[in-house]
């Protein structure tokens, strides 16, 4: 092994200096020798020929490496303008020339941040290893410089190209020691390389250096391209004997430029004790180690000043409160974490400052503001969700302020755990109210929940006559659908047959593998069907919906499982198996399965359109009409009696139903009619004479005994004369959201301005029509994630704990509701990988499969730490 003493440093870099002169001057030389315009004669001229069928050999090889070549560049500069992998960034081709026959060699890729240079076989590999892992010492570095972007050296001796490939190294094995030689690049378009990036060879299992006495070969990059000539190491001696060459296996010239300084790299043996890889790890250490020492200090992430310290820590701060436990405190003490914040050049941050006095003050400023906006309403209403739990688990009930511009302010929030009684719940309502408006409970016009609509809602109703409390109806669509599955037969029958179809299939060990055998060839996977425990058949459709889903997209794989002869064995022995053999094969179990499925999903597209648009309680009337629309043609499709349905739906019409419909649907100017003489008037005759008097009631029961019969006056005026036309085409003017595509009204505010300042002779009728027409129909508002409510079990038994969590929650539902996003990140992410199975999987008539499915499941389940 070479000691590398200084004698030896002075006697190399002399030799350097001597292959440099000897260089120039045949420079000098060679380009007054006229030369042929092809560039294969010339090497012809200077080096010597080889045989026929070497050549046809060669030529074939040399082809090969070049295509191999061709394509890496072509990917990287797919990859450099953002449609590839990220490592080509830091990646360059190189083609390797033999030294004698001027062919390609082999195809290299040099890291353009550290010059070494390591096999092209698998990029991704490279990048890896040597990116990832921290092999590189500079790609740390936040602004690096790659090799190619480098211009060749001012100071440069002209008609001299400097070229440095390869720096002298020390190399060990086997106890003997080769000293690296320089070579001369001979390919057309050359990468001219300054002196102060010099490359490295990699001595490790994926280096590109070749053996002691192997044949040399020139790296050639192809970024920078310059003219250079080939030189003839057989016209000059070896180093040894002043020349500038060491002809020995074919070895080519590389010229150093005198003011580089070269650095002995360290390889240690590829092969241990323990066998070949065994001291990669190590070397790989030492030799970063080696580097570091060797190469100056990364430099620091780039400079931020205070105010944009401060401003990225209160968007970090945000971001963590919005997540909602998501993203737990700990976190921003991660090293990765910590990592990237030095790379961005921020400083580290700190739990305790995030969880305590950014958290407090955080959450005071939105506290502050949510009071303002409150204050500055004339009148609100409360709307509250999650008092409707299942299987008693501990949920999150949201109380929000809903204001007169269609707004909402969040107010707080109360977890509770199994069932809780309608006394607790009327308290809580009552304690809001009063928290918010003082003795000035007349301002809170109303409630909106999700559950007690028959006990708490109705005893504050009866308590203050000015209050109109409301069920949510999103909430009563769902229970809609519970409704069919327990009073519609269809819903019973398919129910039963899919539960002994699930259940056999299961079970059924040599039906189950072909089951599984034909899922994995049409889908790629194998997964049972869910089946739901006895407890959720009875009391909750949703599993058994889910089952449904699952043989509605299996129905293919079902059938194949029938002729295939492991099923047709078990039938010939298995009475039951013959029977589910006819009832797969049965066109009407088909035809129920569709029946019932496209029935739920009626319903639940028009309860997610509840929850995303948040009708008014003015348009409660015609949405029920429109259910009942879609579903009488429901029944006419799938031969349905109409009968039995419509019972339930009016059934559940009359639990759900409020005068306060009735009078908004009659009050808004936004569902007045034109009628024959031009007028536009309220839709009287579309109500019940029932609906009719519940109008005139309420009405009078919103104003005091002294304005009764005044408003029953300007109510007889508003029926006979109505809107002035111009105003009421404006009202209802209505243009296509871009975003959705569906019409929606153009002036949502529009129905309160008129009655506001057009109409100022209705002034008792006016009083009430502001303050009904902007009530809202549902309470869905903010949507906590499972993470939080896991976050809270676990520390919420502790006075600091609870005082955190409700702090987060204030501030994550402020934030979500200014900017009305209604949906939770885990529907976010289930969206997405949604769309993403919808791109591999096969589906059936656009239905998720028994595959995605149970992906999504799985991610249902990863997010909440129930596995």
């Amino acid at each position: 092994m070479h000691g590398g003493t200084e004698d030896d440093d002075v006697k190399k870099q002399d030799e350097e200096i001597t292959t440099l002169q000897s260089t120039i001057q045949f420079q000098i030389v060679f380009e007054q020798t006229p030369q042929n315009s092809d560039p294969e004669r010339n090497t012809q001229n200077y080096f010597p020929t080889m045989s026929a069928a070497e050549g046809t050999a060669e030529e074939a090889a040399a082809k090969a490496l070049h295509k191999r070549y061709e394509g890496l560049v072509m990917v990287r500069t797919k990859a450099l303008k953002g449609k590839g992998a990220w490592y080509w960034a830091h990646l360059e081709p190189l083609l390797v020339h033999n030294a004698e026959t001027g062919l390609p060699k082999a195809v290299k890729l040099k890291c353009c941040l550290c010059d070494t240079i390591f096999s092209a076989s698998n990029p991704s590999r490279t990048a890896s290893e040597h990116l990832k892992r921290g092999t590189c010492p500079n790609f740390s570095s936040p602004t690096p410089k790659p090799l190619c972007s480098l211009s060749p050296p001012m100071n440069s001796t002209p008609g001299v190209v400097v070229s440095a490939v390869e720096s002298h190294s020390v190399s060990v094995a086997g106890g003997s020691a080769a000293t690296d030689s320089t070579h001369t690049n001979t390919h057309t378009s050359p990468t001219t390389v300054g002196a102060g990036a010099q490359p490295q060879y990699n001595h490790r299992k994926r280096s590109s250096s070749g053996g002691v006495g192997g044949a040399r070969a020139t790296i050639v990059p192809t970024s920078y391209v310059s003219p250079i000539s080939v030189i003839d190491p057989s016209r000059f001696p070896p180093p040894e004997m002043g020349g500038g060459f060491s002809p020995g296996g074919g070895t080519m010239l590389v010229v150093h430029h005198p003011q580089v300084q070269h650095h002995r790299q360290l390889a240690l043996p590829s092969a241990g004790v323990g066998g070949k890889d065994d001291l990669s790890d190590a070397r790989g250490m030492f030799e970063d180690s080696i580097k570091k020492l060797k190469s100056p200090k990364a430099s620091p992430g780039p400079s931020l000043s205070k105010s944009q310290i401060d401003c990225a820590l209160e968007y970090l701060g945000d971001w963590v409160y919005e997540s909602c436990g998501s993203v737990s405190f700990s976190s921003l003490e991660h090293p990765k974490f910590k990592a990237f914040l030095h790379q961005v050049g921020m400083p580290e941050v700190s739990k305790r400052e995030f969880s305590g006095s950014r958290l407090d003050a955080r959450y005071e400023d939105a506290r502050n503001e949510s009071e303002v906006r409150i204050r500055d309403a004339h009148f609100f209403q409360i709307a509250s969700d999650g008092w409707k739990t299942r299987n008693c688990e501990e949920n999150l009930v949201n109380l929000i302020v809903n204001l007169p511009n269609g707004t909402g302010v969040y107010r707080r929030a109360v977890f509770i755990s199994g069932q809780v009684p309608s006394k607790y719940a009327e308290e809580v309502l009552w304690e809001t109210i009063t928290e918010i408006c003082g003795n000035a409970v007349h301002q809170c016009v109303g409630i909106v929940a999700d559950k007690f609509k028959n006990k708490a809602l109705r005893n504050l109703e009866t308590q203050n006559h000015w209050m109109i409390n409301l069920s949510c109806q999103y909430q009563a669509l769902n229970n809609l659908i519970k409704d069919f599955y327990r009073e519609l037969p269809l819903f019973k029958n398919v129910a039963e047959n899919c539960l002994k179809l699930a259940r056999f299939v299961n079970n059924k060990t040599q039906v189950r593998n072909s089951f599984h055998k034909y899922q994995l060839r049409e889908y790629g996977c194998a997964a049972l069907l869910r089946v739901p425990t006895k407890e959720h058949e009875i009391s909750n459709f949703e599993p058994i919906y889910a089952l449904l889903e699952d043989i509605m997209s299996s129905a293919r794989v079902l059938q194949l499982v029938l002729m295939d002869e492991s099923y047709k064995i078990v039938s010939m022995d298995d009475p039951l198996a013959r029977e589910f053999g006819e009832m797969i094969r049965d066109v009407g179990f088909w035809n129920d399965l569709e029946a019932v499925r496209s029935l739920v999903r009626l319903l639940n597209e028009m309860a997610n359109d509840f929850e995303t648009e948040r009708p008014l309680v003015g348009q409660c009337l015609p949405l029920w009409e429109e259910l009942r629309t879609r579903v009488k043609d429901w029944c006419g499709k799938f031969h349905i009696p109409e009968s039995l349905v419509e019972k339930v739906i009016e059934r559940r019409f009359r639990k759900n139903y409020h005068p306060a419909w009735a009078a908004a649907y009659i009050l808004d100017p936004l569902y007045l009619i034109r009628d024959n003489s031009g007028k536009y008037l309220p839709p009287f005759k579309c109500l019940t004479p029932e609906q009719e008097k519940d109008v005139d009631k309420l009405i009078t029961r919103l104003v005091s005994r002294e304005e009764a019969h005044i408003v029953l006056m300007e109510l007889m005026k508003w029926r006979t004369e109505g809107l002035d036309p111009v105003y009421a085409q404006a009202v209802q003017l209505k243009h296509r959201d871009p975003c959705t595509g569906k019409m929606k009204i153009a002036n949502p505010h529009g129905s309160r301005l008129v009655w506001e300042t057009y109409l100022p002779e209705f002034k008792s009728l006016g009083k009430v029509a502001v303050r009904l027409i902007f009530l809202h129909a549902t309470a869905r508002g903010f949507k906590c994630n499972s993470s939080f409510l896991k976050w809270f079990r676990a520390h919420g038994h502790s006075r600091v704990g609870i005082d955190r969590a409700h702090k987060m929650i204030f501030i994550a539902a402020h934030s979500k509701i200014e900017r009305r996003d209604f949906t939770s990140d885990e529907e976010k992410d289930a969206e997405l990988f949604a769309s993403a199975n919808g791109e591999d999987d096969v589906l059936n008539e656009g239905s998720p499969t028994v595959i995605q499915l149970h992906k999504a499941d799985r991610l249902r389940k990863l997010s909440t730490g129930n596995w």
